[in-house]
């Protein structure tokens, strides 16, 4: 996906709305109201005192406009705005940062941040149902967000803080060549990881992990279940790996560490919402 920073639609806000009313009504406008889209039914506002991207829907006698029921709805940020920020946001692969976005769009940092998380949080899908199914593989596999010790300085360092201590521990479960989902998780143990991977993926799946000891019962559950043994050198093994979920972490480790320096823990299901997005 281009950054085509050059689009008209970036700059004026008569033509973001534009771009906006073709990508949510292709067949013309629909009232959110009560859901009429009997053409004859909606008029387009005009005159001086009504604000642009006005409509009437006659079936309710509701008014509406492109934005309702999306994140910019009562948004007084410019459209423009609005649209040039998503699209930054969706063609940076590793990321932007509310300092870049502050940057490029010319407005605050706070304005910056709001226009962040809010795109964030509309990236978070909705669940449409298990992952996988018969005759399809999914990969469980789980990393650890947060600062290395060696990186801090020497006053603020803790001692024993290896491997996943002091660390956020997220657990992604991504289809093979399908979507991924990722969690934030308390431990990394059978007990906790069981109730989300039986909800998350159908136990009809071939379920691929590695040796680690939180996989062992709950892969009892699904068709087939393959382990490859990072600790002996072994990353493939026929169709078993997990390099696909390793890829996204690779990824976000990316994201934080080149863009973002710091993640807040109240905040990352927006980030993690973002990078399955992606």
């Amino acid at each position: 996906m281009a950054a085509d920073i050059q689009n008209a639609a970036f700059v004026d806000d008569d033509k973001a709305r534009e771009v906006l009313e073709a990508i949510r009504w292709p067949d013309g406008p629909i009232c959110p109201h009560c859901g009429n889209s009997d053409q004859d039914k909606i008029a387009k506002g005009e005159g001086k005192a009504t604000r642009p991207g006005l409509y009437y829907c006659a079936a309710c006698n509701g008014q509406f406009t492109v934005t309702i029921g999306s994140v910019m709805e009562r948004s007084k940020i410019p459209l423009s705005k609005w649209l040039f920020a998503i699209h930054l946001m969706g063609a940076s692969k590793k990321g932007m940062s509310a300092l870049q976005l502050q940057r490029m769009l010319g407005v605050t940092y706070k304005t910056a941040w709001f226009l962040c998380h809010r795109i964030r949080e509309a990236m978070t899908e909705p669940v449409k149902g298990p992952l996988g199914g018969s005759g399809k593989i999914v990969e469980a596999d789980e990393t650890y967000i947060g600062g290395k010790e060696t990186n801090k300085h020497v006053s603020k360092r803790k001692k024993g803080m290896l491997g996943g201590k002091g660390k956020v521990a997220v657990v992604a479960l991504t289809e093979r060549n399908g979507e991924s989902r990722s969690f934030r998780v308390a431990k990394v143990t059978g007990e906790e990881l069981r109730p989300l991977i039986v909800t998350q993926v159908s136990r009809k799946s071939d379920l691929m992990t590695d040796f680690g000891g939180q996989y062992y019962h709950v892969g009892q559950e699904f068709n087939r279940h393959e382990k490859v043994n990072h600790g002996a050198d072994e990353y493939v093994r026929g169709d078993a790996h997990t390099n696909t979920s390793e890829c996204r972490f690779s990824l976000m480790k990316r994201a934080v560490f080149g863009t973002h320096h710091s993640i807040s823990e109240a905040h990352l299901p927006r980030y993690l919402a973002e990078w399955d997005f992606k």
